[in-house]
């Protein structure tokens, strides 16, 4: 019975701590910034080891080695990415792999964002960033986020996190700096 009761509040609380964070993202949202709108409108550069690239629609390229992509403020590196085009020849989905593998970018008020995990999965189109494995997403003057899989929408900075087996999604969200004032 004891076992029994220790689960059920073990589970309790990190149902309370999990809703406690999602409220505490939810209170956040008003006051973050969105990510530049410009970035996506900038062509995309990489560099790698080795690269088997296609340009032809609904095509994958696949970078191997100190692999190091670029479009405006955002920078994604890791070990390997996979560039997915669609039909249109567009970059639609950026897959990367690494020990850990980053992305960064700059959000309009020039606040960095920066996130690491196992794996990215960048949507291209949609602005969203999935990292799952070891995934931390911290904000420029604004918090950050811990947990075994983190959703970012750079478009909204929303971040939601889920947490695998007896993990919990961790989060801090820091208080608004107080401006200066003038002391004589």
């Amino acid at each position: 019975m004891t076992a029994t009761a220790r689960s059920r509040r073990a589970s309790a609380s990190r149902k309370f701590a999990a809703g406690l964070c999602a409220v505490a993202a939810l209170a956040l949202l008003p006051a973050l910034a969105l990510a530049k709108k410009s970035d996506r409108q900038q062509p995309m550069a990489y560099q790698a080891r080795h690269t088997d690239a296609y340009n032809a629609p609904n095509s994958v390229t696949t970078l191997t080695g100190g692999v190091k992509i670029t479009q405006g403020t955002l920078l994604i590196t890791g070990d390997e990415a996979k560039i997915h085009l669609d039909a249109d020849q567009q970059i639609s989905r950026v897959v990367v792999t690494g020990k850990p593998a980053h992305i960064q970018q700059l959000d309009e008020a020039n606040n960095l964002m920066t996130g690491d995990a196992a794996t990215l999965n960048y949507d291209n189109i949609n602005g969203i960033a999935v990292l799952t494995g070891n995934a931390a997403v911290k904000q420029q003057n604004r918090g950050e986020f811990h947990g075994d899989k983190l959703t970012y929408n750079t478009d909204t900075s929303q971040i939601t996190g889920d947490s695998a087996g007896d993990g919990l999604v961790h989060g801090v969200i820091l208080p608004k700096a107080k401006p200066a004032t003038g002391g004589k």
